[in-house]
């Protein structure tokens, strides 16, 4: 059986910003407690007291990963360097048959050009070829056969080097998206190896998302 402190946990978990500010004691948990007795209530299909609901917030533990653990502070301030690439344009095709020939015939032209930026993701239904603008023209006429779903240019790709044992850590790419949600920055794409985490971002948003970027190393 359901109980308040379950309908607590569960809203909590999906309001993960709720979830930090109460771990960090800068929330009213009375008001917060009032903002709840409706929901908790329609959940519980019972009236439910706010007294009820605030004594499950006090008791309410957060996750490990939210808290600023010794582990995640360390990896968080051995961030490596942390790179700018823009005039960047975003390619996506439907997946076909000879989208792979025809992405071998891009591959042959990047490898004679060291210094552009390229990206290639393969999804299930789609792929996604992120390439310096200044090749836009070559790669629309490689791809001129396949399905275009969006094509975007003025965007700039933020990368961070991460530590080696970063893949350990829980929640480390929160810190990343918290920081850029709190600022209004719209994520374009999202990109990732083992060691290396980039974001791509519309030009008007770069500078923001940079600095944004800077206070989660700091």
């Amino acid at each position: 059986m359901k109980t308040v402190s379950n309908c607590v946990e569960d809203i909590l978990i999906t309001q993960p910003y709720l979830e930090e500010a109460l771990s960090r004691n800068i929330i009213n948990f009375s008001a917060l407690a009032l903002e709840l007795t409706e929901p908790i209530s329609k959940m519980l299909k019972k009236d439910v007291k706010p007294g009820a609901i605030m004594m499950a917030l006090r008791r309410y533990s957060p996750p490990t990963t939210l808290t600023n653990s010794i582990k995640m502070r360390k990896v968080i301030q051995n961030l490596g360097d942390i790179t700018v690439r823009s005039n960047l344009t975003d390619f996506t095709v439907r997946n076909s048959d000879t989208l792979i020939n025809n992405h071998a015939k891009i591959l042959e032209r990047i490898n004679q050009e060291s210094k552009l930026f390229y990206t290639f993701t393969r999804g299930i239904h789609e792929s996604n070829i992120i390439v310096s603008s200044s090749l836009k023209e070559f790669i629309s006429e490689q791809l001129r056969n396949e399905t275009f779903l969006a094509t975007q240019s003025g965007l700039s790709a933020i990368s961070i080097n991460l530590p080696q044992d970063n893949s350990k850590i829980a929640g480390l790419y929160y810190h990343f998206f918290k920081r850029l949600a709190w600022e209004g920055i719209v994520l374009y794409e999202v990109l990732s190896t083992t060691n290396e985490f980039t974001i791509l971002v519309e030009d008007e948003y770069v500078d923001k998302a940079f600095t944004a970027i800077k206070k989660v190393k700091s």
